[in-house]
């Protein structure tokens, strides 16, 4: 399997500084800074990129195992909410909320759910990320 990677750069100080990201291909780059991180600043954040990377991992996670049950999606679409917070120790990732939409043609609502929850417990990046952030899940049938 490949190796993948991001590139990171950040110059100056945290509050007055700002910083790019780009992933190892160039498919996603951008700007992050603090006001984008603790505000409401332009640009995007690591957490903004941690969540891009759980709803896609969970959406096709989903989508095969929807397939491998018999059932072809159209659409798979989630959404990752990604909850950083202050606490005694320090900033912290303490949950991640997991909201997908699934257009499955011929799936009833209890198969759709059990193979959701399935998703969630198995795509590689909900299992790297669940020892430290709780992860929840709703899943609705388009």
């Amino acid at each position: 399997m490949p190796i993948r990677s991001a590139t990171a750069r950040w110059e100056g100080n945290l509050t007055e500084g700002s910083g790019t990201v780009k992933t190892g291909k160039g498919g996603l780059q951008g700007s992050y800074s603090f006001k984008s991180r603790f505000e409401e600043g332009e640009g995007t954040n690591p957490e903004e990129l941690i969540a891009a990377a759980h709803s896609g991992c969970f959406s096709m996670a989903f989508s095969k195992a929807l397939a491998d049950a018999g059932f072809t999606p159209t659409s798979v679409e989630t959404v990752a909410k990604v909850h950083l917070d202050k606490t005694d120790a320090g900033f912290g990732v303490s949950r991640i909320d997991l909201e997908t939409v699934g257009n499955v043609p011929g799936v009833d609502e209890a198969t759709f759910q059990k193979i959701a929850a399935d998703a969630k417990e198995n795509c590689p990046i909900s299992r790297l990320l669940s020892p430290g952030a709780a992860i929840s899940l709703s899943a609705k049938l388009a």
